[in-house]
This record gives structure tokens, sequence and C-alpha cells, in this order.
């Protein structure tokens, strides 16, 4: 089948449209300063729990929250990594890493939909930190807030369920052939 001729000008708008990926550059530095932050943030609370722990009696409680604090931080911070790595990966270019030794091993699979999975499930990570530290501290919430903490958690699980099997319906796992 001959596909017709085209234009100079049809083929560089193809090309065009491809390079404005690299848009997506300032979006991925800008969630690199954004981790920083994140960085900045878990030494201000790591030095809190040093310093409280360190000139005045606390409790079990408020020691374990502050660690889930800084838990919570490392996990976002992991999300932005997936997100920054997988995005970049995915969505604007190759980064060569296979012989790399530090190279993560989701980042040879990785796609929008695996990145999606993965996405959903650290969020289920990050909104169970939360609502860790929210029954913790139980008593000074209210019960309307606890529901609606628990409410809004299932509902991530629930869809992060939906995603997984959405994306497993639409790209099977390989079966390994029989011998």
């Amino acid at each position: 089948m001959n596909t017709p001729p085209t234009s100079p000008t049809l083929r560089a708008l193809p090309r065009w449209i491809f390079m404005s990926r690299w848009l997506q550059a300032p979006l991925y530095i800008g969630l690199i300063v954004a981790q920083g932050v994140y960085v900045w943030q878990f030494w201000l609370e790591l030095v809190h729990l040093i310093g409280t722990t360190a000139t005045k009696g606390v409790t079990e409680a408020e020691i374990m929250l502050i660690v889930l604090g800084l838990i919570d931080v490392v996990m976002i911070s992991n999300l932005l990594v997936m997100v920054i790595v997988g995005g970049w990966e995915t969505f604007v270019s190759r980064m060569e890493l296979e012989n790399h030794p530090d190279q993560p091993e989701w980042l040879s699979h990785v796609n929008a939909g695996v990145l999606k999975v993965k996405l959903a499930t650290a969020i289920i990570g990050i909104s169970s930190i939360h609502l860790l530290k929210t029954f913790i501290n139980a008593e000074n919430y209210e019960e309307k807030v606890l529901l609606w903490q628990t409410v809004i958690h299932l509902t991530f699980v629930f869809s992060a369920v939906a995603i997984a099997w959405t994306e497993r319906l639409t790209h099977p796992p390989h079966s390994a052939p029989a011998h």
C-alpha cells in the first residue's frame, strides 16, 4: 500500500509536536526543588524530635506522632522520585540507565499504567500514615473528622484497586510458555 507523499510542512508539524514534550522539563525541575523542600522539612522535624526528647519528658505517643511525620515526609519524597524519574522516562526522554548499578528495579518496565499503579499505592501509604496519626491522637478529633478521613482513605484504596485492575485488564501479564 502506497502512502501519499507529505509536504515538508506536514512532516515538520509532527516533529514539532513531539518536541513539545520538553515543555515538561521545567515541571520536573520544579518537583526536584519541591523535594529539596521536603529534605529541609525532614531535617527540621528530626531536630525537633531530638530537641523535644532531650529537653523534656514526652510520651511515647508524642514521639510516635513525630516519627510518623518523618515517615510521611520520606514517603512523599519517594512519591516525588517516582513521579520525577518515571514521568521523565515515560513522557520526556530515556535516561539510559540500563547498566547503572543504582537503577531502580521498577524503572526497567515503567510505562504510564505501571506509574499510575505505583503512584496510587504510594498515595495509599501516605494516607495510611495520616490516618494512623489521626487515630493515635483520636481524642483531639471530632468523630466526624475520623469518619471522613477513613472514608477518604478507603476511597484511595478503592481507586488504587480499580486502577490496578484496569491496568491488568488492558495489559495482562505475560504467561510463561508451557513445557
